[in-house]
């Protein structure tokens, strides 16, 4: 009798820390994965976003035709942290919560053996970072540009162009999902995808 009670209580222990991992997310912590705010409602750069979704480059991308004829364009570098992701892939929208971090680096055509094209510079020119928060933003969502690598930011007046453009151009909820190629056809399955103009 005592070899089967050590048995069951082996099996429910077992049980028990199952549940537990599950219940709490013990298998990964994604707090980091979410928007970090100080006090006095400034953003906390996300430090590891190149850990997140890989969503999409551009090269040389501009919404100003002046801006058209750069000589070296410029690289910008999508990621969205991966609980958004994940949610996008069920609903194709957006969750409370979600980070894009659009990262900018300068191209570069002459290096080691490349006789042709560009490839990224290996500093990083600009951060901006795009979050939603129903709660705290007037039209749920804000824009931030990180002037300093793990210095709080304070999000871009409402009255700056980013949020007309996106809001009139954006495909899915004011964000740039026409240019994230492996999001496109989640987003027309799901049936939030809007033509963009």
């Amino acid at each position: 009798m005592t070899g089967l009670l050590v048995k069951r209580l082996i099996l429910l222990i077992g049980l028990l820390a199952t549940f537990y991992i599950s219940a709490t997310g013990a298998q990964g912590d994604s707090s980091t994965d979410l928007p970090q705010f100080t006090s006095d409602n400034r953003l906390m750069p996300p430090e590891h976003y190149r850990e997140w979704i890989f969503l999409a480059s551009g090269f040389g991308m501009t919404y100003n035709p002046a801006s058209a004829n750069v000589a070296d364009p410029p690289f910008d570098n999508v990621f969205v942290n991966p609980p958004a992701y994940k949610s996008f892939l069920k609903t194709g929208s957006w969750p409370d919560g979600t980070i894009f971090v659009l990262e900018i680096r300068a191209s570069v055509s002459k290096g080691s053996i490349n006789q042709g094209g560009h490839f990224q510079n290996n500093e990083v020119h600009g951060l901006e970072v795009h979050v939603r928060d129903e709660q705290r933003f007037p039209g749920g969502w804000a824009f931030y540009d990180v002037i300093s690598a793990g210095k709080p930011a304070s999000a871009l007046p409402r009255s700056t162009s980013c949020y007309s453009c996106h809001s009139s151009h954006g495909a899915v909820d004011t964000t740039f999902v026409q240019f994230y190629p492996t999001l496109i056809d989640i987003a027309k399955q799901k049936g939030t995808f809007k033509l963009a103009e």
